[in-house]
């Protein structure tokens, strides 16, 4: 088996509502859970310990583009409107922005292997993405992406 210490495992989820990776960073700000950045869903990763140990991220597809990504800091449970419980996954402020890929629509959260991640972006000095992509309209880097151009 290989060590799974030194191979990330990440999550990917959708985000609804939320135009950009620009827009997401707002929406960090926002809301919190005794002063962390979250992520509400149902369900706690079976996986949890091994995404912690080995650093992972959630990725997020924003308009059926993987456009960045928060790295995991915890797991942490709530009670939902029904009275349920749901989890938390608590979420580094940092927003980093990776290459665009274009993800078909899914249901709540998916594991995510290292391997299948796109790269980060480079930075500017200013922590803003320098891609030369960044700046176009969020319809033309779907056409883009959808083209294989991206």
């Amino acid at each position: 088996m290989p060590n799974q210490a030194s191979t990330p495992l990440h999550l990917i989820k959708l985000i609804v509502g939320c135009t950009s990776p620009e827009m997401l960073q707002d929406w960090v700000a926002i809301e919190r859970h005794n002063g962390i950045a979250y992520v509400r869903t149902r369900t706690m990763p079976k996986r949890a310990e091994e995404i912690l140990q080995t650093k992972g991220s959630i990725y997020r597809v924003i308009n059926g583009l993987i456009m960045c990504r928060q790295p995991i800091i915890g797991f942490d449970t709530y009670t939902r409107d029904d009275g349920h419980q749901g989890t938390l996954i608590l979420v580094s402020d940092e927003v980093i922005p990776t290459q665009p890929r274009p993800m078909r629509p899914f249901q709540g959260w998916r594991y995510f292997k290292a391997e299948d991640a796109p790269p980060d972006l480079n930075h500017t000095a200013t922590g803003v993405a320098d891609d030369g992509v960044s700046s176009l309209p969020i319809a033309l880097r779907n056409r883009l992406s959808e083209l294989g151009l991206l």
